[in-house]
């Protein structure tokens, strides 16, 4: 499919509910780690995202070292990096918008990796949002429901794994077409035994058996919720998108997903973000919009 091509309605309303679901994201992985280990919890959500489907999905058409690189990096990868994260400090609300990052990092890849050219609107864009990354990064405390330094780094990381897998997914596209779904399934694969070693090594294995033999009903909606929508559902979307378009204009969307995560933060914790790190949040949010639609804008501005 072309590059040029624009987004279909169809393509407009998957960006959207994958928006939807990702923004709840958080709030629902906090949930979860209130019962479970970091990485526990990540077992747990690639084995419901893998193993009941195996079955009954086809390997992907592709080379089996792509699937695994992005299952590695967008499952241990991002996934590690983000519930050690939110287990150390990061705020629901504030790991909606650092992890929107990716964009920007996927840009940066998406150049020598992909050959993809960046628009001076790209470069602004990422600009505006690194000063207000700066200001969300200086907002740090260790009192209760603040962001922490560790946090911060840790989900900023996060987002660099899933850049990694934007590139890779887009690689992959150019090997063969797949299914999006089977892809998404057979990836899930291979996070499942790292997750569980550094869970057995972290945790210690008896008290991993008792983390599963005691999951309360919040915890399992979590992974459900986690395996089933926020990874088959919505990176099936996802990776349905970035096969039909660029990996530059896929990734701004994710700029909306901050606030169904804010909102859902302080609905849910009643997290409300320091005026420090509300102003980054605006310049984040910024450099995405200018990212995604500067050039359109100067194209019109110079037309008019």
């Amino acid at each position: 499919m072309s590059d040029a091509q624009p987004l279909s309605r169809g393509d407009l309303l998957r960006a959207l509910g994958v928006v939807v679901i990702w923004g709840l994201n958080f709030v629902v992985m906090k949930v979860g780690l209130r019962d479970v280990s970091p990485m526990l919890l990540g077992a747990l959500r690639f084995t419901l995202a893998a193993l009941p489907f195996l079955l009954l999905v086809r390997f992907p058409r592709l080379p089996w070292h792509c699937v695994a690189a992005y299952g590695l990096a967008q499952g241990l990868g991002q996934f590690g990096f983000l519930f050690l994260g939110l287990k150390l400090g990061m705020t629901a609300g504030m790991a909606s918008v650092v992890m929107q990052t990716q964009a920007f990092f996927t840009l940066l890849l998406a150049m020598p990796l992909l050959g993809e050219r960046a628009r001076k609107a790209q470069w602004v864009g990422l600009a505006v949002a690194l000063a207000g990354l700066l200001l969300i990064a200086t907002a740090h405390g260790d009192g209760p429901g603040q962001m922490t330094l560790a946090g911060f780094v840790l989900t900023l990381s996060a987002a660099f794994m899933w850049a990694v897998s934007n590139v890779v997914a887009r690689l992959a596209n150019r090997q063969a077409d797949y299914d999006p779904f089977g892809f998404i399934v057979w990836s899930s694969v291979f996070p499942i035994l790292p997750f569980l070693a550094l869970a057995l090594w972290t945790d210690g294995p008896p008290q991993v058996w008792q983390q599963v033999t005691g999951l309360r009903l919040g915890a399992i909606l979590s992974v459900l919720f986690l395996a089933w929508l926020a990874t088959l559902l919505a990176y099936s979307l996802w990776t349905r998108l970035l096969k039909r378009h660029p990996a530059g204009r896929v990734t701004p969307f994710s700029l909306l997903v901050p606030v169904v995560g804010l909102t859902a933060a302080w609905v849910f914790f009643g997290e409300m973000p320091l005026p420090q790190q509300w102003l980054g949040t605006g310049l984040v949010l910024v450099g995405l919009v200018v990212n995604q639609l500067g050039g359109a804008w100067l194209g019109w501005w110079r037309r008019s």
